[in-house]
């Protein structure tokens, strides 16, 4: 986690705004295979990587306490502003030196953020602070599997946004038990102008930005209205269908 590229507060902004939620079914199924490896009670989970708190938020019903971290205080910030979920608590730091005891985690998840950390720090930490059954889930979203609907010219929607999945990671999990999700559909319903934005909160685009903002904001304006003239509408505030795939790995520490 020692990238810079989601600190600054208009980006925690936009991240807060356009970045999709993980699917209930997905957190379910999580939720399942921690009470089969561990049972219950739950009572902690550290969701790295967290961001502006879309999975953490997701934990909370499950767990006694939940914690989010992240290196971004602008994230932080962002996720700390939704009320609602007394359980929860953010905290500045990395997923390679965890402020938590040995043997005290339940469960440890990172959402579309463990391509980031130092993959061999980050798996020592995992097996320090996770308790004997403790599992982790690292789940994504598959870019390449993304599909929009609208009307006869979803394929070349399709075209304009595609302008990891872990396997390192996977592969050197020290547990035994480990299992992956290689394909999970999710279906969703999104306006031209959310999924642009969903765009700008990329961190490739917020490289670019830096480099050339003028020509970043220009690149957005063009991508909006390559989209509009396809669907032949003016509108950006116009419906389209989402569906896209995610991955998930899942493993869990020997008793």
């Amino acid at each position: 986690m020692a990238y810079q590229l989601f600190e600054g507060k208009e980006h925690a902004s936009i991240y807060q705004k356009n970045r999709f939620t993980p699917p209930t079914e997905l957190k379910n199924i999580i939720i399942q295979y921690l009470d089969k490896k561990k049972g219950q009670p739950h009572e902690l989970a550290v969701d790295l990587g967290c961001g502006t708190g879309q999975n953490t938020r997701l934990l909370a019903p499950h767990f006694k306490e939940v914690v989010g971290i992240d290196i971004s205080e602008c994230q932080l910030e962002e996720a700390r502003a939704l009320s609602g979920y007394p359980n929860i608590t953010y905290s500045k730091g990395t997923a390679e030196k965890l402020p938590f005891p040995d043997g005290s985690v339940d469960l440890l998840t990172a959402a579309s953020a463990a391509h980031w950390f130092d993959q061999s720090k980050f798996l020592a930490e995992a097996d320090r602070v996770l308790k004997p059954g403790g599992c982790m889930a690292l789940l994504g979203f598959i870019d390449t599997n993304a599909y929009f609907i609208y009307k006869d010219c979803g394929e070349r929607l399709n075209h304009i946004y595609q302008e990891s999945k872990l396997e390192d990671l996977y592969s050197a999990i020290p547990f035994p038990d480990k299992e992956r999700i290689e394909s999970f559909p999710d279906k969703s319903i999104i306006t031209v102008k959310n999924l642009v934005g969903f765009i700008s909160s990329w961190s490739m685009f917020q490289t670019f930005k830096l480099k050339d903002p003028q020509g970043a904001e220009d690149l957005l304006i063009n991508t909006q209205k390559r989209f509009l003239d396809e669907m032949d509408v003016n509108s950006p505030d116009t419906e389209i269908q989402r569906e896209w795939e995610y991955f998930c790995v899942l493993a869990s520490k020997p008793h």
